[in-house]
């Protein structure tokens, strides 16, 4: 989904990079109260394995790509707020060394990405564990639903941009049918990737998963010196 350089209208690009940039520095205030100093390192191994991921794209038509979000996963694992800051980071780093998607584009990408994709992926998953068993094993479900979702969603909100600052002579009627349906598909291996990587993380240190916070099914496991104790 990485937008180049040029892609949209200066009007538009400088938009999204006021929101991209309002957006980060909201997260970067919120994100203290998300983290703590057993969690903190959870942030830099979830940007590390979406930045590996997003490594893996494909075409998807007029010069954009499709490839793996992480939004959703990130916001499952360190809070919304925190989960948008790993994004935001890995995008840059990704324009700056990579030449995936432009600097120009570089606020859309982030609007898209880390905002849209982090915020709709929780905000589903807190819909969807809201209905669920309040036990610790709804957490993968509700994640992937979440995560599902919030592909199409931001391939949605990319459309709208498009319609409203494309500069490409493509009809919006098939960017919206190459985006969104290309990124259904894409979402259901993001749905699978994140309910695994969640589980994973769940079945060994429940503590340390944001989404999981408040289950009663938790328990920090013992550490080494507790058990000698």
């Amino acid at each position: 989904m990485h937008v180049p350089d040029g892609f949209f209208d200066a009007p538009t690009s400088v938009v999204t990079g006021v929101v991209a940039a309002a957006g980060v520095g909201v997260a970067l205030r919120k994100a203290r109260a998300e983290l703590d100093d057993r969690t903190a390192p959870m942030a830099g191994l979830v940007a590390a394995f979406v930045f590996a991921g997003q490594m893996i794209n494909f075409p998807v038509g007029a010069g954009t790509s499709g490839h793996l979000l992480g939004g959703a996963l990130a916001a499952v694992l360190v809070g919304p707020w925190t989960g948008a800051l790993c994004i935001s980071v890995v995008l840059l780093v990704q324009a700056l060394f990579m030449a995936d998607g432009g600097l120009t584009a570089l606020g859309t990408n982030i609007t898209l990405m880390a905002i849209v994709g982090a915020f709709v992926g929780y905000g589903v998953f807190r819909l969807v564990l809201a209905v669920l068993p309040k036990k610790v094993g709804s957490v993968p479900v509700a994640a992937g639903i979440g995560a599902f979702v919030s592909v199409p969603a931001a391939a949605a909100v990319f459309t709208l941009l498009f319609a409203i600052g494309g500069t490409a002579d493509v009809a919006t009627g098939k960017v919206l049918a190459a985006m969104v349906g290309w990124h259904v598909i894409i979402g259901i291996g993001e749905a699978i990737v994140t309910g695994l990587v969640v589980s994973a993380v769940i079945t060994s240190r429940p503590d340390l998963v944001h989404g999981a916070r408040g289950l009663a099914s938790i328990r920090r496991p013992l550490l080494t010196e507790e058990v000698s104790a």
